[in-house]
């Protein structure tokens, strides 16, 4: 804390000394003095001069005791006055003039210090000062000049007057930079007389060299028009011998003009004759060789498409007899093979039949079975109503009843085929009974030749 106390009292110290230097410290500018007055402020004696009772301070700064002393500033740039004089020249005519005076403060401390003594607070009032001091010194000056003088030599009126104004512009402080006449008037038109003789001897010999530059020139047109005769002339005569040489040459041309249409003419019979051959007769011969080429490839097609024709249907032909014996010997092998099988299948029926009858016919039984159970029961079909005495048992025997049929069905069926193998004259009696002879194979059938 007592760190942030001593620098907040150091700033606060530093911002009041800037704001105290501001209040005291004064700067000159460029164009300006400063008049300080007051207590201690006393200048050095200056050329013999002695202290003056105020300070006079340019181009710098210095310090100034508020309280005790007062600066104030005294401007040093250049100023301009209108001057307006009527007066009345050495010959009595009255003339007004009309001019401008630039001044300033002088840049020594003498002139400063006379300046500051006078027009310190009344600075706006030097351009009256000035133009008051400046008429009077132009009366008196074109007082004693004439109109003439005025008007030839106005650098004498202009450096008269800053040279007898010279002085109270010293004990004013101030210096002229320039002094200059714009307009000198006169209200009885001294002037525009003076200058009248001059006017009509200017305008007397403009006539006079106007007069003479007309007769010049009228010699001159004159000449020119014989020129320009001489000129016509030579013209026409060279414009006729050149419309001459233009006609000739035209003739010529147009002969020319002649031969080149003939040859064009002629080139052009000769491109008719060439165009004609390269797009009528070579066409023609062209399009004739064409349809030769044409009926040639046409025939030959022809010939072709039936020498093609040809061989195909004696291919198709060739083919369809091929393919017709492989069917038949196809059909004659399977004919045959079939027959084979017949023969090796009745051939295998015989042999087992012989070696064991009852196997095969019960298993011809067998596969009518159904149709024999169908007609054992078809007996019952008829009954309306049965009685059956003994229940489950009675049921039990009348099916086996019915199924001892079976054993009878085949006693039968042996019965039969030893009927059957005296008929045939073939009666092979083996252990088991007589065996039914084998059907003879068929021949295979000759191959139909469709």
């Amino acid at each position: 804390m007592p760190v942030v106390a001593v620098a907040i009292a150091v700033v606060v110290a530093i911002i009041v000394l800037i704001v105290l230097f501001k209040m005291v410290w004064r700067v000159a500018e460029p164009n300006e003095a400063l008049i300080i007055s007051g207590l201690g402020a006393r200048s050095k004696p200056i050329d013999g001069v002695e202290s003056l009772g105020f300070k006079i301070i340019t181009g710098k700064g210095t310090s100034v005791l508020p309280g005790f002393q007062t600066s104030r500033r005294l401007r040093l740039d250049s100023r301009a006055a209108n001057l307006e004089v009527h007066c009345v020249t050495q010959q009595g005519i009255p003339v007004k003039v009309r001019g401008v005076v630039i001044y300033k403060v002088g840049d020594d401390f003498v002139s400063i210090a006379n300046a500051a003594r006078r027009f310190l607070e009344q600075q706006k009032s030097m351009d009256g000062a000035i133009h008051e001091l400046f008429t009077g010194h132009l009366r008196s000056i074109i007082g004693n000049l004439t109109v003439e003088d005025l008007i030839l030599n106005r650098e004498r009126l202009t450096s008269e007057t800053r040279g007898s104004a010279a002085d109270e512009m010293s004990k004013l402080g101030l210096v002229v930079d320039s002094l200059q006449i714009q307009e000198i008037d006169d209200e009885t038109g001294y002037i525009t007389n003076l200058g009248r003789p001059h006017a009509a001897k200017i305008a007397a010999g403009a006539r006079i060299a106007e007069a003479e530059r007309d007769q010049e020139a009228t010699a001159r047109e004159q000449e020119a028009l014989r020129e320009n005769a001489a000129v016509i002339r030579d013209t026409e005569i060279k414009k006729a011998e050149y419309e001459g040489q233009v006609q000739q040459a035209a003739q010529q041309a147009r002969q020319e003009v002649i031969l080149k249409e003939t040859r064009n003419a002629e080139l052009e019979a000769e491109r008719t004759e060439k165009r004609l051959e390269s797009e009528i007769r070579k066409p023609a011969d062209a399009r004739a060789y064409e349809q030769v080429k044409l009926a040639e490839a046409e025939r030959e097609e022809r010939i072709s498409y039936a020498q093609a024709a040809a061989t195909e249907v004696q291919l198709k032909a060739q083919r369809e007899a091929e393919a017709t014996r492989i069917l038949g010997e196809a059909r004659a092998d399977a004919i045959r093979r079939k027959g084979l099988a017949e023969a090796e299948a009745i051939k295998a029926r015989g042999d087992a039949l012989a070696q064991n009858t009852d196997a095969v016919i019960a298993q011809q039984l067998a596969e009518k079975w159904p149709e024999i159970v169908q007609a054992g029961a078809g007996v019952f079909g008829n009954v309306d109503n049965m009685v059956v005495l003994n229940g489950a048992e009675g049921i039990e025997d009348m099916l086996a009843k019915a199924l001892t049929l079976g054993g009878t069905g085949l006693g039968v069926a042996r019965q039969l085929l030893a009927g059957m193998n005296g008929q045939n004259g073939q009666n092979t009696v083996n252990g088991n009974g007589p065996v039914p002879p084998v059907p003879p194979v068929p021949a295979p059938s000759a191959p139909d030749e469709s």
